[in-house]
């Protein structure tokens, strides 16, 4: 049985996890898959169950942050030794670790969605280098492909800086409840669109190392098929 035969094959019995069964890159040159979890209309933050592949309610916003942009994560990436490394270089912060998440990425859309639970083809213009306690949290800020408002920005100094500044605020603040000390968060940097391409590379790097190779995953599907 040919490779694509057995994708096809499976294709038409299983749906693919949103973390593991889709691939990265998208049909467009400069274009990532991005997983949406939750839209700016969302009063409950949703969030990936890792193992099954179904969204799960993470927690009710119990205040007024609300996510300003599109957000999810790109398929097949981790947040791990390679993405720290690269955040502790560029903070000359140490001990800095990955958080154990697929890479987030928030997407720029004129469109107003009504949910989550669906992939979309995204273009990385730029992002944030986040630190939540001593994790590196990167979010990586995309543009929706062929958006008539945001579809021809190509790098960070491209988009109004309204809109980072709000997505700053969301980051820094969703999390915080009004009677806890302080968390431990902060944005070190802004970064271009060279250095959002290579967090993503770090963490496709990072993925591999954690769960392997997603093209090694055939092989060990055509043994475990024989083996039966």
């Amino acid at each position: 049985m040919s490779t694509q035969t057995l994708i096809e094959l499976f294709g038409t019995l299983f749906q693919a996890h949103p973390w593991h069964g889709v691939a990265a890159r998208a049909k467009a040159a400069d274009a990532f898959n991005a997983f949406i979890e939750i839209v700016p209309t969302d009063a409950v933050k949703y969030e990936i169950d890792k193992f099954s592949g179904h969204l799960r309610i993470d927690r009710p916003q119990r205040f007024s942050s609300i996510c300003p942009t599109l957000y999810g994560f790109i398929p097949q990436t981790y947040c791990g030794t390679s993405v720290a490394e690269r955040c502790s270089t560029r903070t000359n912060v140490q001990g800095i670790e990955g958080d154990g998440d697929p890479l987030d990425i928030c997407v720029l859309t004129e469109k107003p969605i009504s949910h989550g639970n669906l992939f979309v083809s995204a273009t990385p213009i730029g992002g944030l280098r986040m630190i939540d306690r001593n994790q590196a949290d990167d979010k990586i800020i995309a543009v929706l492909e062929a958006d008539v408002n945001y579809g021809h920005m190509r790098d960070i100094d491209d988009c109004p800086a309204g809109v980072v500044d709000r997505l700053k605020h969301y980051f820094l603040s969703y999390k915080q409840q009004p009677d806890d000390p302080a968390r431990k968060v902060r944005i070190a940097e802004v970064y271009d669109r060279v250095e959002a391409l290579e967090v993503i590379r770090r963490s496709l790097a990072d993925y591999c190392e954690r769960f392997g190779p997603p093209a090694d995953r055939e092989v060990e599907l055509r043994r475990l098929l024989r083996s039966r």
